[in-house]
């Protein structure tokens, strides 16, 4: 256990020693001062611009490069406070398609959860949570980062994702167009495996998209997911009307929207 007032010097040690994050819990066991003394000690180093505290009683070392800011990249933390916070979690929708090489750019950081989480703004990052059952089973791949590793959907999973959420994906335009972008790296197989995790209204949608930006292999791939079942007609846009809509034979999806990719 450190001497009484040097929380200060642990706390700034931290980043040199390759961590950027800490409990209160943390602190309160790297000092001989009361709880009373540590909790302005934090108090002191969030006014100069030391900590943030994206949630209560986890904070993150902000290095002086990134104080104009006022925090430093979400994927610099996510993992630990998911950890923190008890939460299965992984990158996904945008962020996950911009790490595989989609240019569409999202404006917070997205992550999808197992149980519900209130959003996080801090400084200038923002941090989106979905929640999903599914997150358990969900293919992942482990991506390096400054401060650790972070979990991330993998191309296949991002694609079924971006369809189970397409309102933080951009809606269906911007839909269309990030699987434009990541359809280089999703592998036919994978994408047949991750059916069965999904609803098989959303497999309709994805293959109905598929073949929509003229992605013929990889619909073949993931058809066999759905042969042999009862479809029942899908709208594409589940907040429209489906008056009028045209059905598409093969995947019985009611394409009741327009869409456009930005490409």
């Amino acid at each position: 256990m450190a001497n009484p007032g040097t929380l200060h010097d642990w706390v700034e040690d931290l980043p040199a020693r390759g961590r950027y994050t800490f409990s209160r819990a943390e602190a309160l066991c790297a000092t001989d001062a009361s709880p009373a003394a540590v909790k302005q000690t934090l108090y002191r180093l969030k006014k100069r611009k030391a900590i943030v505290s994206p949630r209560r009683d986890f904070f993150v070392v902000l290095p002086p490069e990134y104080r104009t800011v006022g925090c430093p990249p979400a994927a610099w933390f996510v993992d630990q406070l998911m950890e923190h916070l008890g939460r299965r979690y992984y990158v996904a929708l945008l962020t996950a398609g911009r790490f595989h090489g989609a240019d569409q750019a999202p404006m917070v950081f997205q992550v999808i959860a197992d149980a519900p989480e209130r959003n996080i703004t801090v400084g200038g990052i923002g941090i989106n949570f979905h929640v999903s059952n599914l997150v358990e089973g969900a293919a992942t791949v482990r991506r390096n980062t400054p401060t650790g590793t972070i979990a991330i959907a993998t191309p296949e999973t991002t694609a079924f994702d971006i369809v189970r959420f397409p309102a933080a994906a951009g809606y269906w335009n911007n839909v269309a167009t990030v699987l434009i972008e990541l359809v280089e790296v999703v592998d036919g197989n994978k994408l047949l495996e991750g059916a069965d995790r999904v609803a098989r209204t959303d497999v309709q949608r994805l293959g109905w998209l598929l073949d929509f930006i003229g992605e013929h292999k990889l619909a073949d791939a993931l058809a066999p997911a759905l042969e042999g079942k009862r479809l029942l007609p899908t709208p594409l846009a589940t907040y429209r009307t489906t008056d009028g809509a045209a059905l598409d034979p093969r995947w019985k999806v009611l394409v009741n929207t327009d869409v456009d990719p930005d490409l």
